[in-house]
This record gives structure tokens, sequence and C-alpha cells, in this order.
């Protein structure tokens, strides 16, 4: 964590009352004691977050007084400050803070809006509509679980984002499984499953190249990694799918439903296969690497092109409406303009404020000396491979659930943790799969995260309700913390693996910087004489 040259650098958990060196304020240079908070009120802020949301989406969810996260975040800030002007910190040194945290997440906050005119565009070019039509011809309730995750799957790994794959074909797969009488939360359970699996393995997503950065690893060291987690926990989630899809009640699938939805899409929409291109178009400038703000906006002008050619020729001024305020299509098909009504820079707004929101509360509770004083002293208790992961993941999920925020729930585990792999032999692709097992798939499961609440607003359901069926995201930390108790899925420092067998092969070493190497090394080669770790079969 960074600090300012006007605020002391050496806290210690280990030294609650001990009084830092003397800061000195630009503005009156006036000298400030600064500590760590307690345990208690570095608890606080959590607790009041805590509170505020238990009240909002439990005890008047149903009232419709309020049920956004908005406010409790906004008064949780408030308290965070409070508690670290209590402890000596100014509120220039807390602000900083929160703008340095707003800063790191703002270009996603730009894609964000972007991605509001994406969906709009996509409408009106009729490439979602196509994407219904066609689903609901070929798919089936029994198939349409396991091939819609594939789909999501590769669309999100060709975008290297689980945002723009639910904001496209996740939004066509919410529709198509409605018409096939598939429980929405299922589908919707899905479609983030695919999305996210996609998400992580891409070299093109941020995430994934935050984890890798952080753990101070390589890029395609750490997807390696990731397969041996992610990789069979999407087969389960595949198998499961494919189980559930069998099952679905025939009495659920009611055929007029989607003929109705697929006449009243032909009636409305040129539905030629050449409107499918746009979707193609996103494929082809991720694998180009064009950066992401340039690629959505690539995209966007396609869609508004496709939709100029294909569709209706709007003039600007309907184009500049549709866009901002997104779509208002009417096929006379109820269930389907209701579909259809997403997307617009203005119906981004709600998520963009609560995504500024949340990431201010991680800042605020970084510069508090929460989470100094919460985690920095429990690696000390920390003696075995399974419990480092387990701790590495359970403090992944703490950030993301109380910090709001998937690059915290990444990027603060890191640098608390990073010795311990090393002084445990292990590799550092072994840290940043870890991070992303936990700190981006459990990401979208909570309704005041950034992930969480986008999520939301473009399926259209609350990830209290979808959580039971997102088997990947759910299952990966689980899976990834079982197998290391159990000692397998082992990426060591020399690049030997220790497989799900248990059988420990040589393997090429992980990236990371050669002073970290050597620790690393050394550590491991006294853990093998010691017993502790087991030596590469020849």
């Amino acid at each position: 964590m960074s600090v300012p040259e006007d605020e002391p650098q050496n806290e210690t958990p280990d030294a609650e009352e001990q009084t830092e060196p003397q800061a000195t304020e630009a503005s009156d240079e006036k000298a400030r004691e600064v500590r760590l908070p307690n345990m208690f009120w570095a608890l606080v802020p959590i607790l009041c977050m805590a509170a505020l949301m238990i009240y909002v989406f439990g005890w008047v969810a149903d009232s419709d007084t309020y049920d956004a996260a908005h406010l409790p975040l906004l008064c949780s800030i408030v308290v965070a400050c409070i508690v670290g002007i209590a402890y000596g910190r100014s509120f220039k040194y807390m602000l900083e803070g929160i703008i340095e945290r707003l800063l790191v997440s703002m270009e996603a906050i730009l894609i964000l809006l972007l991605v509001g005119l994406l969906i709009s565009s996509f409408m009106i070019s009729g490439t979602i509509p196509a994407l219904i039509y066609y689903g609901l011809a070929l798919l089936t309730p029994q198939t349409f679980l396991p091939i819609g995750c594939i789909i999501c799957a590769v669309v999100g790994w060709a975008c290297g984002s689980s945002w723009t794959a639910t904001a496209t074909v996740g939004i066509a797969f919410m529709t198509i499984g409605a018409g096939l009488g598939v429980n929405p939360a299922l589908t919707a359970g899905m479609v983030i499953s695919g999305a996210y699996v996609g998400d992580k393995f891409s070299p093109l997503s941020d995430t994934t190249n935050l984890a890798a950065a952080v753990a101070g690893t390589g890029l395609f060291d750490h997807v390696r990694a990731m397969l041996s987690t992610t990789g069979p926990v999407f087969l389960i989630a595949l198998v499961v799918y494919t189980f559930m899809g069998i099952n679905i009640s025939a009495a659920g699938y009611d055929p007029t439903v989607a003929e109705g939805i697929r006449e009243a899409i032909a009636s409305t929409f040129n539905v030629n296969p050449l409107v499918l291109l746009p979707i193609v178009v996103i494929i082809a400038v991720c694998i180009l690497q064009i950066p992401g703000l340039v690629g959505v906006a690539v995209s966007i002008l396609v869609g508004v092109l496709f939709a100029l050619i294909f569709q209706v020729p709007y003039n600007m001024a309907d184009l500049f409406s549709i866009l901002h305020y997104g779509p208002h299509i009417i096929t006379g098909n109820e269930f389907l303009d209701a579909a259809l009504a997403k997307g617009g820079l203005d119906n981004q707004l709600w998520t963009i404020s609560l995504v500024i929101l949340a990431v201010s509360f991680g800042g605020a509770l970084e510069r508090c000396g929460s989470v100094e004083r919460l985690f920095s002293g429990l690696k000390h208790m920390l003696h075995k491979v399974g419990t480092l992961t387990g701790c590495t993941l359970l403090t992944s999920i703490f950030c993301d659930a109380v910090m709001c925020d998937q690059f915290l729930g990444i990027g603060i585990p890191a640098p608390l943790y990073a010795d311990k792999y090393d002084e445990m032999g292990l590799g550092r692709n072994m840290l940043s799969r870890t991070l992303e097992d936990a700190g981006t798939m459990w990401s979208p499961l909570f309704p005041w995260t950034a992930c969480g609440a986008y999520q939301m607003s473009v399926l259209g359901l609350n990830p209290f309700v979808y959580f039971p069926f997102a088997f990947v995201n759910l299952l990966s930390p689980i899976y990834a913390f079982i197998t290391a108790m159990l000692g397998r899925n082992i990426f060591w420092a020399d690049g030997a693996y220790t497989n799900i067998l248990g059988k420990t092969k040589p393997g090429k070493p992980a990236a990371c910087p050669d002073d970290i190497r050597e620790v690393a090394l050394a550590n491991l080669e006294a853990a093998r004489a010691a017993g502790k770790a087991p030596i590469p079969e020849a």
C-alpha cells in the first residue's frame, strides 16, 4: 500500500499503541500521532456496512422503500474516515487513498459507460434479437445450459471481458432461456459461470493481467496455473448443467412462447444472418489486442452502422436518444419488449455511481488502517500450504465482499502473503492462481460490489438469486482449498507440479524476480530435506 510522504510509513500490527514518527500537515504543520486502530475499531467500518446492508437487503427489501447499496456504502465511507482521523490520519490522506483507488478503476468505469452504448447499438442493429431468434430455433431445454455456458466462455475468452460477454450473448441467453421455460436464476448462473471462465483464461483480461502482475509472475505461467483449478471446475459445471438440462421438466416448456418470440422478432427486425457479424467484430478487435476502450468504441460504431444498413435509417437525433436513454422497441410481444429494453448510457449511471462508492470504500478502508490491523499479523500463524491457500482465498473473498471491488480482492492479499509463498518454496503462479480463484470468481456474487451491481443491471437478477447456480464461481475457491489441503494441485518454485493424483513432476519454473526465486528455491530445498515438500519423480 503506497503512503504519501506526509504520512508515517512504519505502522506495525504488533505495536497497537506505539507512537509513529511525527507527520506534518502541509497546511498547518501540526504534528499528529498516528497509530493503527485496535481490532474493534478496525472492524467498525466493516460492521457498519454489514449492518446497513442487512437492513436494506433483508428487512426492508420488500417494502419498496429503499433497495440499493449506495447509501450503506456512503455511510461506511464516512465511518472509515472518522476511524482514520481518530487514529491520527488526516482527511487529506484518507481522501488521497480514495482518489487513488478511483484512478485505478477509472478505465473500468469508462468501459462501463460505453457498454451501455454497446448494448443499445447491438439491440437496434438486430444482433442481439437475431441471437435470440436463432438460439430459440437451435437450442432445446436439454442442451441449452451446457452449450450456452461454452458459448459464454468462448466470447468471454475472446473479449477478455466477462462484462462484454454478459452484455451481449448473456442478455440473449436470458431471453432464450425464458422462451425455453428454464428458470431465469439457473440461466443467469450459467451465463456468469461461462463468462468468468473465459475472462480468467484470457490473456486480454484486466484481472488476469493484474493477478500475474501483483504476484510477480508471468502472464502465461499464471494462465497455465489456473488450468489446474478452473479447468476441472468448468468440466464439473458442464456435467452438472447437462444433468440439470436433461432433468428439466417438459411441462415448463411451452413451444408457443418460443414461437411467439421468434415471430415478434422476425416481424420487427431484419434477421439476416449477416446482422450477427458485430459479435465477430468484438472477437476480432480483442484478438488483435486493440485496447479495451477503443475496441468497445469500434464495436459500437459497427452496431450503429449495421442498424442503418439492415434495420431503420435513423437520423442523428434518434441515434443519440437511443444510445443515451436506451432503445424503446415495440414488437407487440410484452415479454420480448421488456427483454429488449436494455442499454443506454443513462441506464448505466446507477451502476457507475455504485462502483464509485464501492471503490471509494475500499480505498478508505485501506487508508484508515483496518486492512493492516486485520491481516498483516495473520500470516505468522500459517505453516502449511493448505492453510496458506485457504487464508489467501478467504482474504480475497473478504476484500470482495467488504471492499466491494475485485481489483482489491486481488491486489490487497498479494503483498500480504507473497513472502509466505516464498517461505514455503511455492511458485508465484500458485499465488496468482489462488488470488483469481476467489478474488475474481466471487466478485459478481455480492449485489453491492462493482461486478455484482453491473451483472445485476445487465441480467436483471440479484446476485443472491443466481448465486447457487453459478457453479464455476461458487466451486473454484472450494476446489482450490480442498486440493491444496490434500497436498494436490501445487506449483513449486523450481517448476515442479504436484498433480491431482499426488504425483510430483518436474517442470519449467514460473517467471518471477531473480532475488525472489533464489529465496524460494532455498526454502524449497530445505523443506524437501526436512520431508515437508515432495521430491519430483524422474
